[in-house]
């Protein structure tokens, strides 16, 4: 099955990351337009059944544009767990081909000996069940995290860190982000410039590429007061959408803000 965001997503059958997603986008969050596959679905696409292959092609010219093709496994981003960094994201995927193999690429990941290791240390089921999310690709100049809570000392503070380009050179380790944090309400009460020496951006062919940032750049702050004041606002209306605690991923893409994925915080 293919779902809207629109659409009620269960996360039994699209996974947690599709079902946050589109409950985001009806709670009226800056969520790219996307579509939800279920994992029963995706397991026909990668057995290559024809029909399911047609449908899935169908829905990406819908998108009309370059693609980020997301795991949302079964159980993946609960309120005990989160598989961040365990599953394969695909990014800037154009074309039927590019769809497929970054589809068949995604499902593999949940089978990898890390993932699996991983839901055997949570007592999950042992056959993982990988729903995917395809999302239109936002052509960041910059993006990030945001906790709504200091993950570190569990203070009741916003931290955000924050790249130029594509928030994967965050969430790779490839750069030492900015560093920002802001008191209930958008008060900043830190802030602390990184190291952002190289972006990682589209690539016209499809995929990203890595290039170097200018050298006045790497070490200048890439969020100003109006961007931190956004990202204060769209952490409380995740609050108010979700309740407790908020793993953000954002990006910008000029002056407006988009949310790409979000988790409860865990220590899994």
């Amino acid at each position: 099955m293919i779902a809207r965001f629109d659409d009620a997503l269960g996360e039994g059958d699209f996974g947690g990351k599709a079902a946050q997603l589109g409950q985001a986008h009806r709670s009226g969050l800056p969520v790219p337009p996307g579509r939800a596959l279920s994992a029963a679905f995706v397991e026909r696409v990668v057995a290559g059944e024809g029909a399911a292959v047609e449908r899935l092609v169908e829905a990406f010219r819908e998108l009309d544009g370059p693609v980020a093709v997301r795991s949302s496994g079964v159980g993946e981003d609960g309120a005990s767990a989160s598989f961040a960094g365990q599953h394969a994201t695909e990014l800037n995927v154009r074309g039927r081909e590019g769809l497929l193999e970054a589809v068949r690429k995604v499902h593999g990941s949940a089978r990898t000996e890390a993932a699996l290791a991983y839901r055997r240390k949570l007592g999950l089921a042992p056959e993982p069940r990988m729903g995917i999310v395809v999302q239109r690709l936002v052509q960041a100049d910059t993006a990030g995290v945001l906790f709504t809570r200091n993950p570190a000392t569990g203070a009741d503070e916003r931290v955000v860190e924050a790249t130029w380009g594509l928030g994967e050179a965050v969430v790779a380790g490839l750069v030492t982000p900015d560093s920002y944090r802001m008191a209930r309400g958008g008060r900043v009460l830190e802030r602390r410039a990184g190291e952002k020496d190289l972006a990682i951006l589209w690539a016209e062919e499809g995929g990203t590429r890595e290039v170097a940032v200018e050298p006045d750049r790497v070490e200048a702050l890439c969020l100003d007061d109006a961007r931190l004041a956004a990202l204060e606002a769209l952490a409380a209306a995740c609050e108010a959408a979700f309740g407790g605690t908020q793993d953000i991923e954002w990006a910008f893409a000029g002056d407006r803000l988009y949310l790409l994925q979000r988790r409860a915080i865990t220590r899994g």
